[in-house]
């Protein structure tokens, strides 16, 4: 009876042609879906192709729903056009086709399809996007790097997500999670389901983000912790559950320390560069006054020769041998090396032998020279600074622990520093000159009736040691900027570096440029740069009342015996 009933009822409906062929189609492709004969990708192929061509919809509210629609798919082929999307790479047709422009914006292809397509026949325009949309699709490029093949994509987008975080991560992450092999990306994971969880109502969840907070010891995380902390008006804590707050201030102590020993790691490493740096400074400056008594304040420039001819290298490398510009570097030491030495020993020969054994007309003569050669800079190259680029190979740099980063050219400058100290010894302690600086240095008269001619000896050497110089601008030139002014700002280092070590003692220099390095990198986070260097100064002088001759005394002409 109720079938009959019914029938009878679907009889009486009257239909209109088109709203039954909607229905059938409708009907029917609910009949084909149950019975499993419509796979179920047709159907995620037409949603996936419908939120990518909305990425070109003229609404902002209807491009970030199919940003958001695109992540939660987890799709990867939807990378390219949401990272194009970021980048304004890319570019909608008439028809409604999404077209992804290459890094120069001469060529583009198709978004679905991947073909190649012809830009001067289309009128493209460009999505209209805001900071709201950029958000969205930050996290959702995130979400699908997310499952790449290559770690450091994943430890992008996870480091990404840590920024942004979302609930709608959670499962996303914890799957991921299951999944990587990688302990850094892995670690970026927990601490990503650790700032969710921070805000969860479960108190099982959140100790367990406090706990991996606290083993993991991120500093990000401070600032969160110490609002669990936090108390009202009424000098009543914020957070009522007393197990949170001591969870939290465990957690706090945790990355406190963590982080000191992250300081004091990154504080060893820096002072090592300074160190390095003043040592090349130092380095030319211990052998010429060691050897002749000259107090030379035309030091310093030499290392800004030595910067200068750096750059001149590195213009000749662009005009000239483009292809090879990255070794510029290499070519240039030799030449650095040469233009300083041979300007020391002009230096040597036309003004400073005439005044040995009179150190302060000596002092005079060389200050007035560092003058004229700081104007010679200024009327060839100019009075601004002129920058030095980086060859590849130096460019960037590795993290050896969260906060602390290596950069690869004071990597490279402590490396160049090192091979520089082992040549200057083997050179003065292992070749015939070197026997004769050494003999010259002990007792310059015996010397001379030995036959040695000490004003080769003395030419020689203050070039040597005006090339070292010219290696240290070389080396400078990697970290900053080169100015007229460079060599002024490491000569009074040089010669703090030089009493304090030894006259004429390369070891003591040594000892001396790195002590002073890490006493500096010490100090100034406790005092500030101007009270730490004033520190340096009065320790610098204790020391000398104490150990008048340096460190490492020198046996010889230049001793008080």
């Amino acid at each position: 009876m109720t079938t009959t009933s019914t029938l009878y009822k679907y009889q009486k409906l009257k239909i209109e042609p088109k709203s039954r062929k909607r229905f059938i189609r409708f009907f029917g492709f609910f009949l084909l879906l149950a019975a499993g004969l419509l796979p179920l990708s047709l159907v995620e192929a037409n949603d996936f192709e419908s939120a990518l061509k909305d990425l070109g919809n003229k609404s902002r509210s209807k491009i970030k729903i199919a940003v958001k629609l695109l992540g939660d798919m987890g799709n990867p082929a939807a990378l390219p056009a949401l990272e194009a999307l970021r980048n304004k790479r890319l570019q909608i047709s008439e028809g409604g086709a999404l077209i992804i422009l290459d890094e120069s914006g001469d060529q583009g292809h198709d978004a679905l399809s991947g073909k190649q397509v012809d830009l001067n026949s289309l009128e493209l325009r460009k999505p209209r996007i805001n900071n709201s949309v950029r958000r969205v699709l930050s996290v959702a490029i995130g979400k699908l790097q997310l499952t790449s093949d290559d770690s450091d994509v994943r430890l992008a987008a996870a480091k990404e997500l840590l920024k942004r975080p979302s609930s709608g991560l959670v499962v996303l992450v914890e799957n991921a999670l299951a999944k990587e092999s990688d302990d850094e990306v892995r670690e970026i994971f927990l601490l990503v389901l650790a700032k969710e969880g921070l805000n969860s109502d479960d108190k099982k969840k959140r100790l367990q983000s406090l706990k991996t907070i606290k083993e993991i010891g991120n500093n990000d995380f401070k600032t969160d912790l110490e609002a669990l902390l936090g108390k009202d008006e009424k000098g009543e804590f914020l957070e009522k559950d007393p197990t949170i707050r001591k969870s939290a201030s465990q957690a706090i102590s945790s990355i406190e320390r963590r982080q000191f020993f992250i300081n004091q790691a990154a504080n060893l490493f820096y002072g090592l560069s300074l160190g390095s740096i003043l040592l090349l400074a130092a380095l030319g400056l211990a052998i010429t006054f060691g050897l002749m008594g000259v107090i030379n304040m035309a030091h310093g420039e030499m290392l800004m020769i030595g910067a200068y001819s750096t750059f001149v290298v590195q213009n000749l490398f662009k005009e000239y041998l483009p292809g090879f510009f990255d070794w510029y570097l290499v070519a240039a030491i030799p030449i650095a090396f040469t233009v300083s030495a041979i300007i020391g020993i002009i230096l040597e020969r036309s003004v400073i032998r005439h005044l040995y054994g009179r150190p302060l007309e000596t002092l005079l003569a060389t200050w007035g020279i560092s003058l004229i050669l700081i104007q010679s800079v200024r009327l060839v190259f100019g009075v601004q600074n002129v920058e030095v680029a980086n060859p590849y190979y130096l460019a960037g740099g590795v993290e050896v622990m969260n906060g602390v980063v290596l950069p690869y050219s004071r990597i490279a400058i402590i490396i160049f520093v090192v091979f520089v100290v082992i040549s200057v010894w083997t050179l003065l302690q292992k070749t015939s000159l070197g026997l004769q600086v050494r003999a010259v240095t002990q007792n310059r008269g015996m010397a001379s009736c030995m036959g040695i001619s000490t004003h080769k000896v003395d030419m020689y050497t203050f070039g040597l040691g005006s090339g070292v110089a010219g290696l240290g601008g070389l080396a400078l030139s990697q970290i900053g900027n080169v100015g007229p002014e460079l060599g002024q700002l490491y000569i009074v280092d040089s010669f703090m570096v030089v009493v304090l070590g030894g006259v004429g003692k390369i070891a003591g220099t040594v000892v001396g440029a790195l002590g002073l390095g890490f006493v500096n990198k010490f100090l100034e986070p406790i005092a500030g740069a101007v009270l730490g260097k004033i520190i340096v100064l009065v320790l610098i002088i204790a020391l000398i009342q104490k150990r008048p001759q340096g460190l490492f005394a020198l046996k010889g002409r230049m001793a008080d015996n």
